[in-house]
């Protein structure tokens, strides 16, 4: 009998859409995401759209690792003690209260949890850290927004390398200190959380990885989106290979354990 494959949850976003002024809920997940993990993480995508605070603990019984995406939306910053630094910005108060308390249940119980961009910040405040709401407009910090309306091989493309951290988890995936990312983002890493080691950080001096500074388990967060193409970037295969074969390894875990459970009885 073929074997299931693990699961991996992944937090949608919650939008209103529509075409008109009356406009309806949705929740929206990126199919890219999705892709990366049934493609190059060896798992299914799990979605639990009305999953709330009270429901991650038997949630997490039933998957093998967390992804956290990226999205257009912000943390709200009320969750890292800032008033909104300008008008307008795109909020999703919905997530903020799902993903935050689940990056400290899965911390705690050592389930597999890979943060991209917006969910590398939704780690980072989850944990007791800041973020600057606008990069850009800091004195010394370049621009690490993608070009608006330009096609998505070039919103997406190599934008500037890191430099990595030597004898880091995420340097030895890369083969080496230095390696080139995309950037798509407008808010980043101000104050770090307590716990958390900076691992990459961009030419201008600005975090742009982590890793838990202590404690089993694969945890990391990276700024950049390595799920897009990761068939042409090695380091963006390697990365997700990597959380692929940790959320395995909580899969045979997570397996035995119920079969000991179901033996007892």
């Amino acid at each position: 009998m073929h074997k299931p494959p693990s699961l991996v949850w992944l937090p949608a976003d919650h939008r209103w859409l529509g075409d008109r002024a009356e406009k309806m809920p949705f929740w929206v997940l990126g199919d890219k995401y999705a892709q990366a993990v049934n493609g190059y993480c060896g798992a299914q995508s799990a979605v639990f759209p009305l999953a709330r605070e009270a429901d991650i603990e038997g949630l997490l019984d039933l998957v093998d690792g967390v992804l956290l995406t990226g999205s257009p939306s912000n943390v709200h910053p009320t969750h890292f003690g800032a008033e909104m630094a300008y008008e307008g910005m795109w909020l999703d108060t919905e997530r903020d209260a799902l993903t935050l308390p689940l990056v400290k249940a899965c911390l705690r119980r050592q389930i597999p949890l890979l943060g991209i961009c917006r969910g590398f910040q939704e780690m980072n405040v989850a944990l007791g850290g800041t973020l600057l709401q606008e990069v850009h407009a800091q004195p010394g910090l370049l621009d690490h927004r993608e070009e608006s309306g330009a096609p998505y091989l070039r919103q997406y493309g190599l934008a500037h390398e890191v430099r990595l951290e030597p004898g880091s988890q995420i340097a030895r995936l890369a083969g080496g200190e230095v390696v080139h990312v995309n950037s798509l983002h407008g808010q980043g890493v101000d104050r770090l959380a307590t716990g958390l080691r900076p691992v990459a950080y961009a030419p201008d001096g600005l975090i742009e990885a982590f890793e838990m500074e202590e404690g089993g388990g694969f945890a990391c967060g990276v700024q950049w989106h390595p799920e897009w193409r990761p068939a042409e970037n090695h380091f963006y295969e390697a990365l997700l290979s990597a959380f692929g074969a940790a959320c395995r390894q909580r899969y045979e875990q997570r397996v035995s354990s119920n079969s000991a459970t179901l033996s007892a009885r």
